[in-house]
């Protein structure tokens, strides 16, 4: 999944972005709210993390903007800033979180995996689908109780298909959150991919729907 850090902090952002990435995360850091805004209107992430604190545009003018246009990505905000008072109008502006600095890597990990799942209509961080079962926390994936050990991309595939149980996802959609955005890869590595974790799964785990994408029927919280 595709998460937008806006953090000017280059040493926090740097620490954010590596605690993300062990976490299965897919980084894309910005320093500054012009940047941010531009990047959070034309492109789809599953999650922000913002800053209030920015060069340009304070981040909590650029949430503002972000939902008078109907951007609902989730977002969680950080910030020094220690009034209540403005943690309510970051809230009020359209924020799913706040956590305030100096922050717990653990807690932040917590409290995102909380507002991807509360946008997508889940209430647990361990996802169900049939035998299969896939918990957030852990990063861990198990088949009939017995664990699975997946590659990061193919957990990444499998926890994106899961988190939008039952709908199709498109191939371009799919390779965003499993590859990032720009990311050079074959035209058919996305369905090679498909076939090592359906060898690993079996082969009725994800369902291929030809010209459309691909998804994990039935799954449930």
């Amino acid at each position: 999944m595709r998460v937008l850090l806006v953090e000017d902090d280059p040493r926090l952002a740097s620490d954010v972005a590596r605690t993300l990435q062990a976490a299965g995360y897919l980084v894309e850091t910005v320093a500054d709210g012009e940047e941010a805004w531009f990047r959070g209107d034309t492109e789809d992430y599953g999650a922000v993390i913002l800053d209030l604190g920015l060069p340009g545009m304070d981040g909590l003018a650029v949430l503002k903007r972000w939902r008078s246009v109907g951007r609902q990505m989730p977002v969680l905000i950080l910030t020094a800033r220690a009034s209540w008072a403005e943690r309510v109008d970051g809230i009020d502006a359209g924020a799913d979180d706040y956590l305030p600095k100096p922050f717990r890597n653990e807690e932040l990990l917590a409290r995102l995996r909380a507002i991807v799942r509360r946008s997508s209509g889940h209430a647990s961080s361990v996802l169900t689908s049939g035998d299969l079962e896939l918990d957030e926390r852990q990063m861990r994936v198990t088949l009939r109780g017995v664990p699975v050990a997946l590659s990061q991309l193919e957990y990444r595939l499998v926890a994106y298909l899961l988190r939008h149980n039952g709908r199709v996802v498109p191939q371009h959609e799919l390779e965003e959150n499993v590859y990032g955005l720009g990311h050079e890869h074959d035209s058919n590595a996305l369905e090679v991919l498909v076939r090592r974790v359906r060898k690993k799964l079996g082969t009725d785990i994800i369902e291929t729907r030809r010209g459309f994408g691909y998804m994990i029927q039935g799954a449930s919280e």
